[in-house]
């Protein structure tokens, strides 16, 4: 996660230069995020059409969080490019095998990830543009947001050793919640100049964007899948 804003009160106008900086920043990371999210969308689609089957929880965490760390490391240069790429290629990856096992086990699990595909898009766009049009400093939910996503995780982890379906929809709802209250920190941070690395702020909101799809499509499948 970004690192919070810490602002005093009201938003103040900034100066010119300022306002240049955070338009840049802005531009940049909506076009490396559609860059990133299109690509993701083909590796997927590699997955899919492949069978590629799920590499487990570990390797996946291994992966991810590697990933992760490297980009971190490299975002101030070129091979942060790079790093974000390959760290969304391999989300993509991974999510080939859950879209496969959803369209084979429902009915109507074409629909299901198209209406959890259309969900997240009006959730990003929506909460994107009102974090951009209020400009509200969002920047208080910094640390609730962290501790939330820790204990989301851990919880998580929890549903899925000890095999518990109701803590797993538990889980799958209150990430929806943590990560649309990720887009508008994130968003908000770009605005009032706490984010400046676009490259970190496209990985704040693929990730946000990435949860919200795959909780969203778990929610679904638990209610409107027809076996």
């Amino acid at each position: 996660m970004a690192t919070p804003y810490r602002a005093t009160g009201q938003v103040i106008a900034a100066p010119a230069p300022s306002v240049l900086s955070t338009n840049r920043v802005l531009r940049n990371t909506y076009l490396l995020l559609a860059l990133t999210l299109g690509f993701s969308a083909v590796t997927a689609g590699v997955a899919v059409s492949t069978n590629m089957t799920s590499l487990g929880l570990l390797p996946t965490l291994i992966g991810y969080f590697g990933l992760l760390f490297l980009t971190q490391y490299l975002r101030n240069s070129a091979w942060g490019l790079l790093a974000v790429f390959a760290l969304t290629g391999f989300m993509g990856l991974t999510l080939g095998p859950l879209l496969n096992a959803y369209m084979g086990a429902f009915a109507n699990g074409p629909q299901l990830v198209a209406t959890a595909l259309g969900g997240t898009a009006a959730v990003f766009v929506g909460l994107s543009a009102y974090a951009l049009t209020t400009r509200r400093d969002f920047s208080f939910m910094g640390g609730m947001l962290f501790a939330g996503i820790l204990v989301a995780f851990l919880a998580g982890l929890a549903a899925y050793f000890l095999e518990m379906p109701g803590l797993s929809l538990a889980v799958s709802a209150l990430f929806v919640m943590l990560m649309a209250g990720l887009i508008l920190f994130e968003t908000s941070a770009i605005v009032h100049g706490g984010e400046t690395n676009y490259i970190m702020a496209t990985v704040s909101l693929y990730v946000a964007i990435y949860n919200i799809f795959t909780s969203l499509l778990h929610l679904f499948g638990i209610f409107g899948g027809d076996e």
